[in-house]
């Protein structure tokens, strides 16, 4: 897009700079003649503040807001980039014409021709979005996790939360904004390869409702999301609410979401590793994958030991049958020296 074009939709904007705010950094608020909220990222707080009242461009304008904890500044074109996630700005304008109302320009091929700074599902995509995330304490990721049943969250810097992140159900649909948790997918270095995307209610009631609220970006095969580093004892499931409920017996041992059967099967292991639970879902998917992996393993000379739930997965067994229950379950399956060195810390 020429500059002229950006610097035209950043004064449309600026012009309902109220409504843009009321939209795109709802967890604010109008005091005067700005518009208050804690970051660019729609935070709750006032430290970031937007001129709702001004000339189209140059100093003072309407739309222009600063962070006043961060030092950050910018335009409208902004708040949309950073609020709903987006990476391309093509996409930003699109949002913007989007609200706006505006027709949308044909492809300017000149501009199709040169390689996008960050393609998209990439992993500096996913990279970008994780950063832009913030952490999950206080947030309706929390909610959603409780909810579920899981209450341990120590040690889960791996998931972050985005209050606007984007969502198209399909290339021909108008694209949406949802709350979201985001999860980083690491290889065995601690570098970030990919993401996966939880969209939640608004609320944190569950799952937003819409027809694929998981999706993953980026590298993924051989890595996951990882809940601390692995040693010589190690833990690795599917999904992350089924690990992350595991976890809640076991919360001293080391584990590792890795998104799908299919990448559970080929998931990764640490040069250290001795011996690896492998946290199947009941179902012909999580069987496959369980004899994949403990093939894997025994051919790394890695002892190989399936955690078998007693209903669909180990989430299920936390909110159907407790925790009392599943860390009973979880005894009789585990080698006897991981009994006391695992299992005694949930006690």
């Amino acid at each position: 897009m020429a500059r002229r074009d950006a610097s035209e939709l950043a004064q449309r904007l600026g012009r309902q700079a109220e409504a843009v705010c009321r939209h795109y950094l709802s967890a604010g608020y109008r005091e005067g003649r700005y518009w208050l909220v804690g970051d660019v990222r729609n935070t709750p707080g006032r430290s970031m503040f937007v001129r709702l009242k001004g000339a189209d461009s140059g100093r003072g304008a309407a739309g222009k807001w600063t962070d006043a904890a961060t030092g950050e500044h910018g335009d409208l074109l902004d708040v949309i980039r950073e609020s709903c996630g987006l990476i391309d700005f093509k996409d930003v304008a699109e949002e913007a014409r989007t609200f706006l109302s505006l027709p949308h320009p044909e492809p300017d091929p000149d501009h199709q021709r040169r390689p996008a700074s960050a393609p998209a599902g990439s992993p500096e995509a996913a990279r970008r979005l994780f950063a832009m995330s913030r952490p999950i304490t206080g947030t309706i990721v929390e909610t959603y996790l409780r909810k579920r049943g899981i209450t341990a969250l120590h040690g889960t810097g791996s998931l972050r939360f985005h209050p606007r992140c984007y969502y198209r159900p399909d290339e021909h649909s108008p694209t949406e904004t949802w709350p979201a948790m985001i999860a980083s997918v690491t290889d065995l270095d601690g570098r970030i390869t990919g993401v996966h995307r939880t969209w939640l209610s608004p609320e944190g009631s569950g799952k937003a409702p819409i027809d694929t609220p998981r999706r993953a970006m980026g590298e993924l095969l051989g890595h996951a999301v990882r809940l601390c580093t692995a040693h010589d004892v190690m833990a690795a499931g599917e999904g992350i609410e089924t690990i992350l409920s595991l976890r809640m017996a076991l919360p001293g041992l080391p584990m590792a979401a890795a998104l799908s059967a299919a990448h559970l099967a080929a998931i990764l292991f640490p040069a250290t590793l001795r011996r690896l639970y492998i946290a199947r879902d009941d179902d012909p998917a999580g069987d496959g994958a369980r004899d994949s992996l403990v093939e894997r393993a025994r051919d790394a000379g890695i002892e190989a030991i399936a955690l078998s739930p007693t209903l669909g997965d180990f989430n299920e067994d936390l909110r159907t049958l407790g925790i009392g229950a599943l860390r009973a379950a979880i005894r009789q399956q585990l080698a006897p020296e991981d009994v006391a060195r695992f299992l005694a810390l949930a006690a």
